[in-house]
């Protein structure tokens, strides 16, 4: 778009209406394309300071690249010029008078200037694409990119979205950075290690939000009931469902939090989450780290038996995530913004324990889950059969909430430090706040009536000891058994 009069309308010696007079460098040199009008000229005053975006530097109009710049400043140029009746000649003479910050003052106190910005970003844009291509794993942790579809968040926000089960996580990533997907479900540490180049091509890849916090299990094949002790699994065989996984991180930290260490006295092996249930069935497994409904299918069949739910490991922990790649985001703001706000506010619905029946019943058909609805129930209301005679109510047993603490994101990437996923010095932080969204997030919280937390740091206490989001080296180097 043009950016020639969007001149700094505070400035005396801006000419917003381009005419004759002008002595900007825009209009002398109109066949040069890349020369616009300049944020600033220096006055006969000597005000040369715009109080409103000049506030962010010595910026030229061909500087305003990021659309809220561009609003920014076309709002304050529009309300300016309507104050003067577009007369631009009082316009001059008065910001000459008064100076452009005390006039800005004066505009603020009578109208709502940043009220007016925040309401044009808000409703500004058609969407860029309408028809979305989404993939997921058919896991109770998709829940709400899932249930979005049926129950109509999607199409609240103007979406017409295509979600796409596919059968694994190395297939969503494949499809993902081959970007037959527009944006995926993912595992918490996916976006991260696709950002890094670990175990895939390098591709800056974006979490804006968390799908589900808790939510998976260790389950156990039946005949080993009476081994229910860890220090006795040597030699099991593990299923997770990715390397990449918070399945495969936890899984490790218990084990070796009892000893046994996770890459020589068992084996952990990649298996679809569809096809848990068969491999333990068949004995090629002696247990796995699965997300549900697998855990709780298993259970269904007479196979298997709940050991432990991964919350009893770290109350709260992420598990999966919606993702997408960085330009996606950059050459679709208002598709990308139209489609976080539908996974937020659908993340909060199912939140709503009253709410978790009649997703179940959403999610359950064919070209979903493919799951009795029953066992849906069963894991998202919290009420389970857990396999070893018990009835158990464990309402976060799997519970939403979309906020992408930066600190989850270090701990993960200690963890992929700590087994040898990444080598040398890793700056945590700064990867943390490059992949995991948490100031949008809470940003479309806020928007959407919903309260985020103050911060994007905190410390977690798993399995009794410490994480210290501030040591993130000492903490991978401080473990009895570790690769760091």
């Amino acid at each position: 778009m043009s950016t020639k009069s969007l001149g700094d309308p505070f400035d005396s010696a801006s000419d917003l209406s381009h005419g004759a007079g002008c002595t900007c460098s825009g209009c002398a040199t109109l066949d040069a394309p890349q020369h616009g009008h300049p944020h600033r000229h220096e006055s006969a005053s000597g005000e040369g300071t715009s109080p409103g975006l000049a506030a962010q530097g010595e910026l030229k109009a061909t500087d305003l690249i990021t659309t809220e710049q561009v609003i920014d400043r076309a709002v304050e140029s529009a309300v300016v010029r309507a104050v003067f009746g577009h007369n631009e000649l009082s316009r001059r003479i008065f910001m000459r008078l008064l100076g452009g910050t005390t006039a800005a003052g004066v505009l603020a106190s009578i109208f709502p200037l940043e009220a007016a910005k925040a309401a044009i970003k808000e409703s500004s844009g058609p969407l860029e694409k309408q028809k979305l291509m989404v993939g997921f794993v058919p896991i109770t942790c998709a829940t709400p990119i899932i249930m979005a579809h049926p129950m109509g968040f999607y199409a609240k926000y103007g979406l017409d979205v295509d979600v796409i089960k596919t059968a694994g996580w190395a297939v969503s990533r494949d499809k993902s950075l081959n970007k037959e997907y527009d944006a995926a479900h993912m595992l918490t540490p996916m976006p991260i290690a696709m950002t890094m180049g670990a175990g895939s091509t390098a591709m800056p890849f974006i979490m804006p939000a968390v799908e589900n916090i808790n939510g998976q299990a260790i389950v156990l094949h039946n005949k080993h009931k009476e081994r229910r002790d860890p220090k006795d699994w040597k030699g099991f065989k593990f299923g997770v469902p990715f390397e990449y996984s918070m399945h495969n991180f936890l899984l490790r930290y218990y084990v070796a939090e009892h000893g046994i260490d996770p890459d020589r006295d068992i084996q952990i092996r990649v298996v679809p989450p569809p096809e848990m249930v068969a491999n333990l069935r068949a004995e090629n497994l002696d247990g796995y780290l699965s997300p549900d409904p697998f855990n709780q299918r298993a259970v269904w069949e007479k196979i298997g038996f709940i050991h432990l739910l991964t919350k009893e490991i770290w109350q709260g922990h992420p598990c999966c995530a919606f993702a997408t790649s960085a330009q996606f985001a950059q050459e679709n703001p208002n598709t990308y913004g139209a489609l976080f706000k539908a996974i937020v506010d659908a993340t909060h619905f199912s939140a709503k324990q009253e709410n978790r029946k009649e997703i179940a019943s959403a999610i359950a058909p064919k070209n979903y889950l493919n799951q009795p609805v029953p066992v849906l129930e069963q894991v998202l209301t919290g009420r389970f059969a857990d396999g070893l005679g018990n009835v158990r109510d464990e309402p976060d047993r799997i519970d939403f909430d979309p906020f992408p603490w930066h600190s989850m994101a270090v701990w993960i990437m200690t963890q992929m430090k700590r087994w040898g996923y990444i080598k040398g010095d890793v700056n945590y932080q700064a990867i943390a706040e490059q992949v995991y969204l948490a100031a949008d997030c809470g940003s479309v919280m806020k928007e959407l009536g919903y309260t985020p937390p103050d911060r994007t740091y905190e410390n977690y206490t798993i399995m009794g000891k410490e994480f210290d989001y501030t040591k993130p080296d000492e903490y991978a180097k401080s473990f009895a058994i570790t690769r760091a």
